[in-house]
This record gives structure tokens, sequence and C-alpha cells, in this order.
């Protein structure tokens, strides 16, 4: 099995290719990034890139076709991936999230790979009814990085056929420790405020609805989607993917974190305007098709995790939403120094040519 990762250098990477190896010992991964986070280390002991057989560092958005030689599988995490970085860098949000996820799923099917996975996400469902959204409801992204996930799910099912599986994976909220830890993400803030300031403030009235899934739990998903047949849900298929235990309100989240770490006072803005962001999702398909992998952590213990990881670290940087820890921080520290620019190509590579797919 010969597998390509895209985006690989995130949040999500090292415990994917940590399962990957783990699945395919003999297998070939190959890993290819951008490398904006590639410094980004939380407890590691070695770099989690060790487990591939080759790491490319590349631009979703100008690739060369053989590098799709001999490959089986692409896993498509590519993407400016959150709601803060796609409003400031909105076309780049469409050209990486959508555009070139289209031209990289074209140009696999030419070279012949079989199996191509996007990491969609649960937020295209946007301001939602007081129910538990399935796949086939109406959608409502409210955001540039929402929309971009709908526009590439839409053309990805086009190119899907028997002879190439396409699965659109709508991830829950990304939750838990990471060796690239990201605190740019709801769950992991309340943490991180916990443990710095004792104090979580909510900035909105707490009441919107979030699913969650932990970012092990993500990787296990994407096990089935490599290994998927048409006859599990056709050649192209979506999946809300994460569990139903894991629908829950914002304060409810940040009360979960007072429950486990001692001492932690939170509170939220009855002034504030309502986020229109507030949706409860289905995972009835996902249990239904993928028996085999789904998640196993609770909220409870990825809590702790965080708790015990951040401890471990000795993270004491109560200014840390100017940190590493989160990605549009870092993209601005390296725009600040002319690293990268406005279209965040790095400044010594040509001008990026955007191809008509």
């Amino acid at each position: 099995m010969k597998i390509l990762i895209t985006g690989n250098l995130g949040y999500v990477g090292p415990s994917l290719i940590s399962k990957l190896r783990d699945s395919y010992p003999d297998g070939e991964l190959i890993g290819y990034d951008m490398g904006y986070f590639s410094k980004c280390f939380t407890n590691v002991d070695f770099s989690p890139e060790n487990k591939l057989d080759k790491q490319i560092f590349g631009d979703v958005r100008n690739f060369e076709e053989s590098i799709f030689e001999g490959v089986d599988a692409v896993v498509y995490l590519a993407a400016i991936s959150n709601d803060p970085m796609g409003n400031k860098y909105e076309e780049v949000t469409m050209d990486v999230n959508y555009r070139s996820a289209i031209r990289m799923a074209k140009s696999a099917k030419k070279q012949g790979v079989k199996s191509f996975v996007f990491a969609s996400s649960c937020s295209i469902y946007g301001e939602a009814d007081d129910y538990a959204k399935v796949e086939t409801d109406n959608l409502n992204p409210l955001t540039a990085y929402a929309r971009s996930k709908v526009a590439a799910e839409n053309d990805l099912a086009a190119v899907a056929d028997e002879t190439f599986i396409v699965t659109c994976f709508r991830f829950a909220t990304a939750c838990g420790h990471s060796n690239r830890l990201r605190l740019d993400l709801v769950l992991n803030d309340f943490v991180a405020g916990a443990v710095t300031t004792k104090e979580i403030s909510i900035l909105s009235d707490g009441t919107p609805w979030r699913p969650l899934i932990h970012v092990s739990d993500m990787g296990r998903a994407i096990g089935f989607g490599i290994e998927r047949k048409a006859e599990q849900g056709g050649s192209f298929l979506v999946l809300n993917t994460g569990s139903k235990t894991w629908n829950y309100q914002v304060v409810e989240l940040a009360n979960a974190v007072a429950e486990v770490i001692p001492g932690v006072k939170v509170s939220v803005n009855p002034n504030a305007q309502p986020d229109k962001r507030s949706y409860k999702v289905n995972f009835e398909l996902f249990a239904k098709l993928a028996p085999d992998h789904q998640p196993v952590y609770d909220l409870h213990t990825t809590i702790r995790e965080l708790y015990s990881n951040l401890q471990e670290m000795g993270f004491k940087d109560s200014n840390y939403r100017k940190s590493q820890f989160i990605r549009l921080e870092v993209l601005n520290n390296l725009q600040q120094k002319n690293f990268l620019n406005q279209d965040l190509s790095w400044a010594w590579q040509k001008q990026i040519q955007y191809d008509i797919y």
C-alpha cells in the first residue's frame, strides 16, 4: 500500500501517520506539505515524520503529477484550516481547500489512484435547526472555510466512479492532544485557559451546539476511508464523522473542563451577539458503515489528556492566543518576517500559476 498524505505537517498529521504506520508496517507513506507549521512541535521524542518513507515540501496549488505514480490512496488534509484564517485569506482558502483538491483528485485518478479521502467538516451545516443533522439535510455554510468544503464535496462527486472511490469525512470539531498541538479549537482553548489563568471566559452566551471528535479518532476514521469499497456507501460518500455522545453546547464543554481541573471559574457573556454557528449532528451512518473505526475517546478523557500534556510541557503562557499554538499567528509571523507572500506562497518560490481544472 502506497499512501500520499497532503497537509501532514499540521494538527491531524502526527496521529494519522502513527496509525497508518501501525496499519501498514510495510507500506509506503509519503507526506506532502508546505511546511508552515513544521516546527510547531509539542511533547515529542522524535519528529512524527520519521515514520514516513518520504516527506515532500510542496504546495497543493502547484504540484507535479508524478507524485501520484504508484500511489494507491490520497488523503487530502491540506487546508486553510479555520474560520479566522479563512476570513483573512478567503481566496487562498478557496484555492487550497477547494480548487486544488479537485485538481489533485483528477490528477490522482488519471495516474491510477484508487481511493481519495477528503477532510470535510460538520461546520457546513452552519446555523441549523434544533435537531441532529444527517448527511442529506440542507447545508448552510456561514464562513469561507465552510463554503470551500461544500464546493469541494460537490465537485468531488463528479470525479468519483467505480475505479476511483471518494470519501468525504464531515468531521466534528477536532480536539485533543497532538504532537503539533493547536489551541485555536474550542475545547483545547478552554483547557489552556484553565491551566494558565484558572478561568474560562466564554465570549458567546454558551448556548451554541458543537459536535467534537478527538484528533486521534479522526485518524481512525481515515483508515476506513482508505480501505472503503464501493459497496460500502457507493463510489462517492459524504459521512458525518464523530459520535452521538459528543454533541455538546459550548457551556457544557467549559463546565466539563472545570470538573476535571480544580479551581476553575467559568463565565459567559449574556450580552454577546448570537453565534450562528450552532449545529447538532447525527453520526448513525458512520456507526453503521464503519463499526470497526468508531471513536474511542470521550470528553473527560480528552480533557485529562490535554491537561496532563500541558502540565508536562510546563505550559504557563496566559497570552497563548498570540503564540505558535494559534495557526493564524504563525502565518502572521511568517508574513511579518517576509517569508510568506500575500497568497501564502513562500517568498523564494515562483509565483503560483493557477491551472483551470
